[in-house]
């Protein structure tokens, strides 16, 4: 049996699970997305092919077809929003070879987890101007590495400013879908993400029920304040493991996993319009990383009235399931279309990826 075959198979053994019955002839019970398109987001721009979180790589993923890019945000030592994945940016910038700022290198626990680097609280957005990106993952992406100390860490207001501008030059409307990382961690510092955001969307007149902008988080709490202050979607991100931070820190015993189940996903609807799932939270895979049985997640938040949008998906044979892996090299890419089809066979809104042209491509496919 094909991997596909296998996994049309799984779904139809989940639906039967539902009580959901085929028409005759169906090729999958797979339920139908409920957009006419699944929405692609370019994840921290085109960073299958430039470094994350600079203006090159939100402005190639807008260039390939991408619906949405996704700047992920945090705030400087004088309040200005960022984009970068983490505070900690000695792996995503070339601070390490400033010696001007050797002195701030530090530990720090974030969200339970303790990093060692240089913080982008502890620089002004002055100082952080003086950096320049570098790849993330150059064992994986060395291609990406030509790029490394060409492009400036972006202010959030640049990416909105890129966004206007390539909304203007494309003849359509670029989506942002900032995430705010940290939420509570940078409220304990006196640096709260949530009114600067709010600020920023008002200030260009994106804070509208029609605006293509989705905020996330994979905390609650923040999301539950935003919803009183935006007129925008919402995504409540879910990981495959563990629990938002907000719920760890109040003593909160419910989980991730409980939050996908029909309750936990009724609840969300009340302050979010999407859940933004990993990918194992609707396609499950064993201790060997091989596919297994499909969720009901997709359905369950189909029925509360929830749009749903799973991260992240990625080209090379380390980001994929064993399935679609194409040799043991870790960067060689593999199955992705593969992948992507599956993934679309579940009833996805809306996808995050690296590389957008592939996600459009497996879209315009089908």
């Amino acid at each position: 049996m094909t991997i596909r075959a296998r996994l049309i198979a799984l779904s139809v053994a989940a639906a039967a699970a539902l009580g959901v019955v085929a028409p005759a002839g169906a090729a999958t019970t797979a339920p139908a997305p409920q957009n006419a398109e699944v929405e692609v987001f370019g994840h921290r721009g085109a960073s299958g092919y430039r470094p994350e979180h600079t203006l090159a790589s939100y402005e190639l993923a807008a260039r390939m077809g991408a619906d949405h890019i996704e700047p992920d945000l945090v705030p400087t030592k004088d309040g200005v929003l960022v984009a970068r994945h983490e505070p900690e940016i000695s792996g995503t910038t070339d601070v390490a070879a400033h010696p001007e700022f050797a002195a701030r290198k530090t530990t720090k626990v974030v969200d339970g987890t303790e990093m060692t680097g240089w913080f982008t609280e502890d620089f002004t957005l002055a100082e952080l101007k003086t950096l320049r990106a570098e790849e993330r993952i150059p064992e994986i992406r060395p291609h990406n590495t030509v790029h490394d100390g060409l492009y400036e860490v972006p202010t959030f207001q640049e990416v909105l400013d890129l966004r206007a501008r390539l909304s203007e030059e494309l003849g359509r409307d670029i989506g942002v879908a900032p995430e705010t990382k940290h939420p509570s961690y940078f409220r304990k510092l006196g640096l709260p993400l949530e009114p600067r955001l709010v600020a920023a969307l008002e200030r260009n007149d994106l804070n509208d029920e029609d605006a293509a902008v989705a905020v996330q988080s994979f905390e609650v709490g923040n999301l539950e304040e935003l919803d009183e202050r935006l007129q925008v979607r919402l995504v409540q991100l879910i990981s495959s493991s563990g629990a938002p931070q907000d719920f760890v820190e109040a003593g909160d015993p419910r989980t991730y996993a409980d939050m996908v189940k029909p309750e936990g996903l009724a609840e969300i609807a009340t302050y979010a319009d999407v859940i933004g799932p990993d990918t194992k939270v609707i396609l499950p895979v064993d201790e060997d990383d091989h596919l297994t049985e499909p969720t009901t997640v997709v359905a369950d938040a189909h029925a509360a009235g929830l749009e749903v949008v799973p991260y992240t998906v990625r080209a090379e044979n380390t980001f994929l399931p064993a399935d679609f892996r194409s040799s043991e090299d870790p960067a060689q890419w593999g199955d992705v279309l593969g992948f992507f089809d599956v993934l679309y066979d579940q009833g996805v809104d809306g996808i995050f990826s690296d590389m957008p042209d592939l996600a459009i491509t497996a879209r315009e496919q089908r």
